[in-house]
């Protein structure tokens, strides 16, 4: 079923709904501090999926393109910040839709990006991940971690166990978590809800 996304490229390009008929998937509010957004603001949180990069959690908080007005040129949107420029094409697929993006920056610029979308889900909602996918907790989720928080580590990796490994009551495992710690804190790959999916 194609999903119809709609963006606010004046406001920092943030995707404001995605749609299929008779269901939003994205949570949003209106917030008018996105309005007088300029970068080097203190991130306005008006929910929608943002496009996060350089840097998500790092500074800027949520990265550098939240607080820029974009452009809009047939279909594609871009942005441009001091060391790049981010150029993206969003199309409605008939499973869905697809979202092609290109960075061009100097050679060996490096950056992170994430689509970081705040989903409009039921308490019931699950999180599917394939066995032993790459995964990075951070200390909110301690609860999923078999043991202490190893001392000091902004994260922790490992890796992801089906869900039928488990039983749950309410966000924590009562048997063996669903994740498999690696052997080195503070490296490496994401998720952190295992409530939370895109299935309703």
């Amino acid at each position: 079923m194609p999903l119809d996304i709609v963006t606010d490229p004046p406001h920092g390009g943030r995707w404001t709904s995605l749609a299929a008929p008779g269901r939003e998937w994205l949570w949003h509010r209106p917030d008018p501090g996105r309005q007088q957004a300029v970068p080097g603001s203190a991130f306005v949180d008006a929910g929608g999926l943002e496009e996060c990069v350089p840097t998500v959690r790092g500074t800027p908080d949520h990265g550098d393109v939240w607080a820029r007005p974009w452009t809009r040129e047939g279909a594609a949107e871009s942005v441009r910040c001091a060391d790049f420029t981010l150029r993206r094409t969003l199309r409605a697929t008939a499973g869905g839709a697809e979202a092609d993006y290109v960075l061009t920056a100097e050679p060996g610029y490096r950056f992170v990006w994430a689509a970081h979308a705040l989903l409009d889900l039921s308490a019931a909602a699950t999180l599917d991940l394939p066995h032993g996918a790459p995964t990075r907790l951070f200390p909110e989720a301690a609860a999923l971690v078999d043991g202490p928080w190893p001392d000091g580590a902004p994260w922790i990796t490992g890796a992801w166990r089906p869900r039928t490994e488990c039983r749950w009551t309410g966000s924590a495992p009562t048997t063996a978590p669903p994740w498999e710690p690696s052997s080195t804190p503070g490296r490496s790959a994401s998720t952190t809800d295992p409530t939370a999916s895109t299935s309703p």
